[in-house]
């Protein structure tokens, strides 16, 4: 999982760019499906089992936030724009990939030394004070850089104890992570149900790729798999899970009743550790999405505790993967 885990997130997949996110994913799961597609909106679709009868959908977003080019200066400083919700609080003095047609260029976001500011060091930067300094000349930059490039993190995945894991993209790569081995297991262990896994595209952006496979599949029921908020210094219990106790099953109003009931059965039958969430309006992932596609889908969200959302150290638990998947499989098993 963690050698998985360090393909998932150092691949760039920054949200209206996720195709090499598409390819890996896509090679992971030809070992467990017959038919793998990559559609138009860079989705990958993939069927096990007989989807004819009863079509479970699980979805995971692939996609990232990020930059987007939208200006070079006379200088050789990069302009650019948010792609997905960045924390601006942490990306001053950052390490980003420029991800060209050609290459991906080094940069760094520029930051003003302590010695000179006014004394407002401490606060977050405005969007439009964000430039990436490459080292190159401006003739250089421009031979190479492109408005409308994307930017990435550039983040070396690291191993914490108590077998956590840290690094740019767990969100949502944490939830591909459970998806692909929920097929495993599924591969392992055949069931009745068929099953479509959809990895998806422009969530932290507008919920596309969501919205067409959840068209396109259209099936009997759908479970979108995301993080959300972990307990750390700062944040209140209420309003957080808890790392390495379990998948944190969503009670909302825009979700079917009937399947968190059975989510929480088959946890309480099985002994999967997992937690509740409850919200009193949207979830604030595809599962609002793929809710209200077509005439309704019965939607359930389960999601991986997270620490540091949006930031280049996000953390996660191993175990809670492994538990979100066994959890996702036993509720596949009894579906039918």
């Amino acid at each position: 999982m963690t050698d998985l885990l360090i393909t998932l997130c150092t691949a760039k997949g920054v949200s209206g760019d996720e195709f090499s996110v598409s390819r890996i994913i896509k090679d992971e799961m030809l070992k467990y499906a017959d038919t793998v597609v990559i559609d138009k909106n860079n989705n990958v679709l993939a069927a096990i089992g007989d989807t004819t009868e009863h079509n479970i959908m699980v979805d995971a977003h692939l996609d990232e936030i990020g930059f987007v080019v939208t200006y070079i200066d006379d200088d050789g400083f990069i302009k650019v724009s948010s792609s997905g919700g960045m924390d601006y609080r942490v990306v001053q003095d950052t390490r980003f990939k420029i991800l060209t047609e050609k290459k991906e260029i080094s940069a760094v976001v520029c930051c003003m030394p302590p010695h000179l500011s006014d004394g407002g060091e401490d606060k977050a930067p405005c969007a439009d004070s964000i430039y990436l300094d490459t080292g190159l000349t401006a003739s250089e930059v421009k031979s190479m850089v492109s408005p409308g490039d994307f930017v990435a993190y550039d983040v070396t995945p690291i191993k914490l104890l108590n077998n956590r894991f840290s690094c740019c993209s767990t969100d949502n790569r944490a939830g591909c992570a459970v998806l692909l081995r929920t097929a495993q297991m599924l591969k392992e262990n055949p069931v009745n149900t068929g099953v479509t896994f959809a990895f998806t595209s422009q969530e932290e952006t507008y919920g596309k790729g969501a919205m067409t496979s959840a068209y396109s599949v259209n099936p009997d029921e759908a479970i979108s798999i995301d993080v959300s908020f972990a307990m750390q210094k700062g944040v209140s219990e209420t309003e957080s899970g808890k790392l390495g106790e379990g998948a944190m099953i969503c009670i909302s109003p825009v979700l079917s009743k009937k399947m968190y009931n059975r989510l929480i059965a088959v946890s309480k039958k099985y002994e999967i550790p997992y937690q509740l969430e409850v919200t009193g309006g949207l979830t604030g992932t595809n599962g609002d999405k793929i809710s209200v596609t077509r005439s309704g889908i019965p939607t359930a969200v389960v999601s991986v505790p997270q620490r540091n959302m949006h930031t280049p150290a996000e953390i996660i638990s191993l175990d809670d993967i492994e538990n979100t998947a066994k959890l996702l499989y036993e509720y596949i098993r009894e579906a039918y």
